[in-house]
């Protein structure tokens, strides 16, 4: 036994997958505070951050705290940005319901039994074991009575349950036009279950919850995630590192931070390539290492990027990428020196790649600002 805790305690420590434990958690104690709050008083929440900035590792590190802290709150969770319609979503709520309700629990008994009772083909994932469901509806009515039904029998078991949908802005891409009235009603009738709403597309998340045309208008309580602070990331670092008999200089972990410019997913899989080159005193010339690693290792992807696009778009993006960030897009000194074109033109672009996901819109009392959404993708155009 004390030989497989010393191999795994010299694993690589950075997490580039999914959250696994609050040791390897970096921060958020301000967010996790109040989200655990708000969870007790049974509040509704709506996260927003950028992707890949850890909304989901935060959601995982909420549920991990509430299990230890207070175990008579039940959490579930799902993703339903590969969902495409209500279909999807009642399935990927069930099979969530069904993960977090294990069958030999009092709940996952009459879980089971409610899921029988839509007479599905229920099956397995042959490799990770867990269950898929396969429903089959007749009628537009049906689903929305399979849904309503879900609600109620999670609600009607008298437990407090706080459930997490990632990726909720993907509903406005579903055919059915209700989905967000439906939701909201069904929620809105509920006594024991707390939502959390999560979403990567600001502009989006911002119109379902701060519009008061929208059905689910003031209906929760904002939190915005940003970047995690240098001093408590840089000594997260450290501290890994140090924990597994490895150094690393000041100027080198102010290269990783900067370079990165402290975007969670970015940093970590940086930091995962400096540990796995093995060096034991990780200088300046080791993160630049690994930082060519990783821009020869998606090349192949951000040429792909380039058949996406049009040569004005392409070019754009360049620019917004030399610029680092962009705040004056219509400024003539931004549309001379890249040789945009007028300032509609330079607006027009920047909300088409905005569209496909490859710029970041920030806005802030001080105003607008936009980036390159892929870091790496950024710090590689930056060369052309």
């Amino acid at each position: 036994m004390q030989l497989i805790y010393m191999r795994n305690a010299m694993e690589n420590p950075f997490t580039i997958k999914s959250y696994e434990s609050k040791d390897l958690f970096c921060d958020r104690e301000e967010e996790l505070q109040l989200m655990v709050r708000n969870c007790v008083n049974s509040t509704d929440m709506t996260l927003i951050s950028q992707r890949r900035i850890g909304k989901t590792g935060l959601i995982l590190r909420l549920f991990d705290e509430l299990r230890e802290t207070r175990p008579d709150i039940h959490t579930l969770y799902l993703d339903i940005f590969a969902s495409r319609n209500i279909d999807d979503f009642i399935k990927l709520m069930a099979e969530a319901a069904m993960k977090s309700f294990q069958p030999k629990t009092s709940m996952g008994e009459k879980l089971m039994t409610f899921i029988k009772s839509l007479r599905p083909l229920l099956s397995f994932d042959n490799i990770t074991g867990e269950p898929q469901l396969q429903i089959a509806y007749q009628t537009a009515h049906e689903k929305e009575y399979t849904l309503r039904g879900l609600f109620d029998f999670l609600d009607s078991q008298g437990e407090h349950i706080v459930i997490a949908i990632d990726e909720f802005q993907q509903i406005r891409d579903y055919p059915e036009q209700n989905m967000e009235a439906l939701l909201r009603t069904y929620i809105q009738q509920t006594h024991h279950l707390t939502f959390i709403f999560c979403g990567s597309k600001k502009h989006m998340m911002a119109d379902i919850f701060a519009n008061e045309k929208k059905p689910f208008y003031n209906s929760t309580t904002f939190i915005s995630l940003d970047k995690i602070p240098e001093t408590p990331y840089a000594a997260f670092i450290r501290r890994l590192l140090s924990e597994r008999q490895r150094s690393i200089t000041d100027d080198a972990l102010q290269f990783i931070l900067h370079w990165t410019r402290r975007h969670t997913y970015y940093t970590q899989q940086l930091c995962h390539t400096i540990y796995a080159n093995e060096s034991r005193d990780i200088t300046i010339n080791d993160v630049k290492k690994a930082c060519e690693q990783l821009m020869r290792q998606s090349e192949a992807v951000f040429l792909q990027y380039r058949q996406m696009l049009t040569d004005k778009q392409w070019d754009y993006l360049i620019a917004v990428a030399k610029e680092g960030s962009a705040s004056q897009i219509t400024a003539s000194r931004f549309l001379k020196n890249h040789k945009i074109g007028t300032p509609s033109v330079s607006r027009r672009l920047a909300d088409a790649l905005c569209e496909k996901g490859l710029l970041n819109k920030d806005v802030t009392l001080t105003g607008t600002s936009y980036s390159v959404s892929d870091v790496f993708l950024s710090r590689w155009m930056e060369r052309l």
